[in-house]
C-alpha cells in the first residue's frame, strides 16, 4: 500500500505544481488579457463555487477511493513485477522458482514409469496369458470364452482346487525364453554388425539386415518357446512340476531332432520354424508400423496442445514418455488381435505330439489330454474351421481382453500416482491454477514481466488510476 500512497502524493504534487507554474505566468504577464470570471447561477439544488483547493482535495480523494479495487496486488522487488495474492495460492513463487528440480525428479518419475510398463508387460499380464494358451491349444473344448465374463467362473474353480499359484505356472520358463531372444539378438548383432534396433533414420540396407537378424533370432528360440509352451498350459495337479532350467534340456532335444520327431505325433523342427518365422517376422513388422504411427500421432496432440497453453518451454519428457507407452501397448494390442488366430494354429502345432494334460477351462475341475495329428499348419486351420467352426480360431479371446483391460488400468493408476507426487514435490499448483493463470509459460521464460494476461491487463489499470481520476 506505501506504493499507492506514494503514487497518490506524486499526482498531488504534479497537479499543484501546475497551478502554481500557471500563477507565475500570469504575474510575468499582468498585461496580459485574463479570461473573465466563471459565474455559477445558484440554483435551488447547487451550492455557491469551489475553490481551487476543493478541486485539489476532490482528486486526492477519488484517487484514495480507486485502492480499494487493487488492495489484493502486491508489488514485488524482482523480475515479475506482480505477484498474486499471497493469502490465496502461497506456492506459485515456489513453484516458478522450483523448475530446476522438477527436471531431475522428472528423469526419476520417467525410469519408475518404465520400470511399472515393463513390470506389468512381462509379470501381471503372465496369468492372462495362461489362461488364453490353455484355451487356444484345447481343441475339444465346449466353451470357447470369447468374452471375459464367462473365464470368470473357471478362474474361481481353478483358484479353490489347485490355488493361487496355478495361473503362475512358466513364469520362468518365459521369462528365461525372452532373456535368450535378447542374448541372441545381441550376440549376433555383435558378430555380423546388423543393428538390433531401427528407426526412422536406419537406411533400408540396414533395415534389411536388421530383419535377417530378427528371422535368425526367432528361428533359433523356436524349439525353446514350444518348451516353455507346454510348461505355462500343463495342469499342476496331474503334472510334474519342472525345474528352472528345464526348458533348455527340453529345446536343446527339440532342435537336435532336427529331420525327425522325438516322439511320435510331434512335429520336426524345421516343420515348426517357418511358420514361426513367418508369423514372427510378420508381426514384428505389423508392430513397428503401427507403434511409429502412433507415436507421431500422440507427439504431434501432445506439442499442440502446449503450444496452445503456451507451454513450449517446459520440459515435457515425461509426458512424452507416456505417449510412447501408450503407443507400444496400442501396438501390441492391435498386433494380438488381428494376428491371434496364426498363433492358436501355431500354439496347436507346438504342443502336438508332447502328450501334455491341461485343466479343462469348461468347468475349471477337470484335466484332459491334448490329442491331435495334425500335418501342417494349412491341415491344422482346415480341420479347425471343420470341427470348431471360425470361432474355434479366436478360443480364448476374452482372456486377451482380461490382460489388457489390467494392462491399462495398471498405466492409469501409475500416470495418476506420478502426477499426485510431481504436484507435491515440485510445489504444483493444482491444474486449473495453472491453466487459468498460465504458470507453464511463465515457469520457460523467467525475465518475464507478466504472470497471466488477466494480471497484465490489471496492471495497466493500475497505471491509468490518476488518468481517470483527472478526467
Amino acid at each position: 500500500m506505501a506504493g499507492i500512497n506514494n503514487y497518490s502524493n506524486l499526482i498531488y504534487a504534479a497537479n499543484r505544481g501546475q497551478y502554481d507554474e500557471q500563477g507565475d505566468r500570469e504575474n510575468q504577464h499582468p498585461h496580459k488579457q485574463r479570461p473573465p470570471p466563471l459565474t455559477i447561477i445558484s440554483g435551488p439544488s447547487m451550492h455557491m463555487g469551489s475553490s481551487l483547493d476543493d478541486r485539489e482535495k476532490s482528486i486526492v480523494d477519488n484517487i484514495n477511493a480507486d485502492q480499494d479495487a487493487i488492495t489484493k496486488l502486491k508489488y514485488v522487488n524482482s523480475d515479475r513485477d506482480l505477484s498474486l495474492p499471497l493469502e490465496k495460492h502461497k506456492m506459485l513463487d515456489k513453484y516458478l522458482d522450483s523448475q530446476e528440480d522438477d527436471v531431475s525428479i522428472r528423469k526419476y518419475l520417467v525410469f519408475g514409469v518404465q520400470w511399472v510398463s515393463l513390470v506389468t508387460e512381462n509379470l501381471l499380464s503372465h496369468p492372462f496369458i495362461v489362461l488364453r494358451r490353455q484355451c487356444q491349444v484345447y481343441n475339444a473344448s465346449q466353451r470357447y470364452h470369447l468374452h471375459p465374463i464367462s473365464l470368470l467362473p473357471t478362474i474361481v474353480h481353478l483358484h479353490r482346487r489347485q490355488g493361487v499359484t496355478t495361473l503362475w505356472k512358466g513364469l520362468g520358463s518365459c521369462l528365461l525364453v525372452r532373456g535368450m531372444t535378447l542374448a541372441v539378438d545381441d550376440v549376433i548383432s555383435k558378430v555380423t554388425s546388423w543393428p538390433k534396433d531401427v528407426d526412422s533414420r536406419t537406411s533400408l540396407k540396414r533395415f534389411g539386415q536388421h530383419i535377417l537378424l530378427k528371422c535368425i533370432s526367432i528361428g533359433l528360440v523356436v524349439p525353446f518357446y514350444a518348451a516353455s509352451l507346454v510348461e505355462t498350459v500343463q495342469s499342476d495337479i496331474a503334472s510334474e512340476k519342472p525345474g528352472l532350467f528345464d526348458v533348455f534340456r527340453e529345446g536343446s532335444l527339440r532342435l537336435f531332432y532336427w529331420s525327425s520327431p522325438q516322439k511320435g505325433r510331434m512335429l520336426p523342427a524345421w516343420a515348426l520354424i517357418g511358420p514361426s518365422v513367418s508369423l514372427g517376422i510378420t508381426k514384428y513388422l505389423f508392430s513397428l508400423v503401427i507403434r511409429g504411427v502412433s507415436s507421431r500421432i500422440m507427439r504431434r496432440r501432445l506439442t499442440l496442445m502446449q503450444e496452445r497453453r503456451g507451454a513450449k518451454y517446459r520440459d515435457d519428457t515425461l509426458e512424452h514418455q507416456n505417449a510412447e507407452i501408450y503407443a507400444n501397448l496400442i501396438a501390441m494390442l492391435t498386433t494380438e488381435v488381428i494376428f491371434f488366430p496364426f498363433e492358436t494354429i501355431l500354439h496347436r502345432l507346438q504342443l502336438q505330439g508332447t502328450r501334455t494334460i491341461i485343466d479343462n477351462l469348461d468347468n475349471g475341475y477337470a484335466v484332459v489330454p491334448i490329442l491331435t495329428n495334425y500335418q501342417g499348419a494349412v491341415d491344422c486351420y482346415r480341420t479347425t474351421i471343420l470341427t470348431e467352426g471360425f470361432g474355434g480360431l479366436y478360443k480364448g479371446f476374452g482372456a486377451m481382453i482380461l490382460q489388457f483391460a489390467a494392462h491399462v488400468a495398471v498405466i492409469k493408476l501409475t500416470k495418476w500416482i506420478v502426477g499426485q507426487i510431481t504436484e507435491v514435490i515440485s510445489n504444483r499448483p493444482p491444474p486449473g491454477i495453472v491453466q487459468y493463470y498460465n504458470l507453464d509459460r511463465g515457469a520457460g521464460n523467467s525475465n518475464s514481466t507478466t504472470i497471466s494476461p488477466s494480471i497484465s491487463s490489471t496492471e495497466l489499470d493500475v497505471h491509468s488510476v490518476g488518468q481517470n481520476s483527472l478526467d
